[in-house]
């Protein structure tokens, strides 16, 4: 497909849109080895929950591409809708063209205004990344019972609350509603597949949008992967649902004003190819 058709380059795959064939008027996704994270001591550190591309791990667009495939047809056969249609190659899907849930620049007159691009749905089972970092009194990977927190998505992720959602325009009180609910009901979803394989979500993201020929009504769009989700291992939860590992699997610093937490027990990328097949 022609580097002209290129709709949008992220930071973990590229969207390209099909001007030919059966597909002609679809999006193509091609999820690329292109991974976040942060360095330390010199060493690149991979991590989902960080968004700055550090550099690359041979096969995991396909694997991610696999995971997508895979939660696509699970959520399908709950009744939640997306924009998936079908996989073509190991790396490479078909999906419906989406309108994220986003707000354009009310005063562009005014120097530093800048548009709503798109919104980042964020739901955390447990306190760790920048939850904890946001809220240093809770105890690390407490049990948060899917909290969902909002983000806008670009270079430098926003926090925005819900409030302010619905008191800029950004979206109505029921969509906001109505958008948590999905969230809370695909982390649902999606945490209880992890549980068969013995696994446990930490926390994850999701984007929500609307359907460019749909009916309007809010679906979940982009993708579910390694690069959206956060998992480990030797989860071991009390009554209340906190871990009884935690002491030993997260470690946290402060040093110079800046907290960092981070989980050993943490399931790298990688380390899924053999799961989900």
């Amino acid at each position: 497909m022609a580097e002209q058709n290129l709709v949008y380059r992220g930071k973990s795959k590229d969207v390209f849109n099909i001007t030919e064939g059966p597909y002609a008027g679809k999006y193509r996704f091609v999820f690329t080895d292109r991974g976040t994270g942060y360095k330390e001591n010199g060493k690149i550190v991979f991590d989902p929950g960080y968004d700055t591309v550090v550099g690359e791990i041979p096969g995991k667009g396909a694997i991610a591409c696999r995971f997508a495939t895979h939660f696509f047809k699970l959520l399908k056969s709950k009744g939640i809708p997306s924009h998936y249609i079908d996989t073509i190659k190991e790396n490479e899907m078909i999906v419906e063209p989406a309108i994220p849930l986003c707000m354009p620049v009310e005063s562009p007159e005014f120097p530093g205004s800048a548009p709503l691009l798109n919104l980042e749905f964020t739901w955390r089972n447990n306190a760790t990344g920048s939850f904890w970092r946001r809220y240093p009194f809770v105890k690390p990977c407490k049990n948060l019972r899917k909290v969902v927190e909002v983000w806008t998505k670009g270079d430098s992720d926003v926090l925005i609350t819900m409030e302010a959602l619905k008191a800029t325009g950004a979206m109505k009180k029921g969509e906001i509603a109505k958008s948590v609910e999905l969230v809370e009901n695909i982390a649902e979803i999606v945490s209880q597949e992890f549980t068969l394989h013995n696994l446990h979500v930490i926390d994850g993201k999701f984007e929500l949008g609307r359907l460019k020929f749909g009916d309007g009504n809010i679906v979940i769009i982009d993708e579910i992967s390694p690069d959206v989700l956060r998992v480990c291992k030797g989860y071991s939860p009390d009554k209340s649902g906190n871990c009884k590992e935690y002491k030993q699997c997260t470690t946290t610093t402060y040093s110079d004003g800046k907290r960092i937490i981070k989980n050993r027990n943490q399931v790298s990328a990688a380390d899924f190819i053999n799961i989900f097949l």
